[in-house]
């Protein structure tokens, strides 16, 4: 029998308390998983069809092959997992601040850590993703294929204030140096789309467009949605 509730792991991080934990959910009879940030809910195995359509949105808009392609937010690993079932993936990096995360998945806690640490193509780097775009690419790096990002819920509302500088212009156009000529930003946002930041990207990419991705919710039993933006680099 499985319990209600078992916590998997507890560990103190610089903006938190963070908890990994499994339970089981009635309203869907299964087990899921879901990581607590001090007392807000952070993410849930229940719910991952936007995570995965963050890699199909993105990826989609990538032309040819052997792509590279760099994650920012590892969480539960289904963003990183869709984009490695792209065959045309030569090779990811996943960036997470969050040492404790990486553990999870190299200790193979979660429903897909197996298939994403035992690939190959994977590495996972502990580090800020947001001082790592705001400076300057590595010399001679030629430029990631598309850059995947869930980390805040949206734009307007980040887990660290820190971060609030990415979603001006000024901030994406500092990412877009890690892009490769024709390459492709997109970003997760738990909120509807937002047209001032629309204005933003616009002013920094082409082609720039908010899909609305809608799910069913078994615990409410309606339907949710969530917001990926996508994007093509001028460079």
């Amino acid at each position: 029998m499985i319990t209600r509730f078992e916590e998997l792991d507890w560990q103190t991080t610089p903006i938190g308390d963070l908890t990994l934990r499994r339970r089981t959910e009635p309203a869907v009879g299964q087990e899921i998983y879901e990581v607590k940030l001090g007392d807000e809910y952070l993410m849930s195995s229940l719910f991952t069809v936007a995570e995965e359509e963050l890699s199909h949105l993105g990826l989609a808009a990538v032309s040819g092959d052997d792509l590279s392609v760099l994650v920012g937010g590892l969480g539960l690993g289904y963003t990183a997992v869709a984009a490695l079932r792209d065959a045309r993936v030569s090779s990811l990096t996943v960036v997470d601040r969050l040492g404790a995360v990486i553990g999870w998945h190299e200790r193979k806690l979660l429903p897909v850590s197996a298939e994403l640490v035992d690939d190959p193509r994977t590495r996972l780097v502990e580090d800020d993703f947001f001082a790592l775009v705001r400076s300057a690419p590595a010399e001679g790096h030629p430029g990631y294929s598309a850059i995947l990002l869930d980390v805040d819920h949206s734009p307007r509302h980040q887990l660290d204030p820190t971060h609030a500088d990415l979603y001006d212009a000024a901030g994406l156009r500092a990412l877009d140096r890690h892009l490769a000529t024709g390459g492709v930003f997109a970003l997760w946002s738990d909120d509807p789309p937002d047209q001032e930041f629309m204005v933003e990207m616009d002013a920094v990419f082409d082609d720039a467009t908010a899909h609305v991705v809608d799910f069913e919710n078994a615990v409410t039993g309606g339907m949710s949605s969530n917001t990926v933006y996508v994007a093509r680099s001028r460079a």
